[in-house]
């Protein structure tokens, strides 16, 4: 006796690992995507033998090399554009923390006059950003 079998029924096409592989790239871009707003130009942090981490939150101030200034990676005009822009800012959030991102070979002179025009603004939170490691 012959039996037959019943033919296999089509596999229908599924997307759900495609949409898996999608979701877990995405997760992964995330996850290792810097969240924070860089400068318009480059800035590299002073180097310093201790500190702590950076904190979260606030406000970024970047100082480049040649005394350019952005906020939060919006390029700025000069210290009165700095003054209006955290003026803004100490509205809604009258405790804010301003992190100043300044190049290792900006002068002082372009940083110290920020720090203290802001403090002047009402800005109490100032942390200057290093790099962490052995100073040369």
């Amino acid at each position: 006796m012959k039996l037959n079998r019943p033919s296999p029924a089509p596999h229908s096409e599924t997307i759900v690992a495609l949409i898996d592989v999608v979701f877990f790239l995405l997760v992964f871009f995330m996850l290792i995507g810097r969240m924070d707003a860089t400068a318009p130009f480059e800035v590299h942090p002073p180097v310093a033998d201790s500190g702590s981490d950076m904190p979260a939150g606030g406000a970024t101030l970047s100082v480049g090399a040649a005394g350019d200034l952005a906020l939060d990676g919006q390029p700025l005009a000069g210290p009165e554009a700095l003054a209006q822009a955290l003026t803004r800012r100490l509205g809604p959030e009258p405790d804010l923390r301003l992190r100043v991102n300044a190049h290792r070979d900006a002068e002082l002179r372009h940083v110290l006059p920020l720090v203290g025009a802001a403090e002047a603004l009402g800005v109490r939170d100032v942390v200057l950003v290093v790099t962490p490691g052995p100073v040369p």
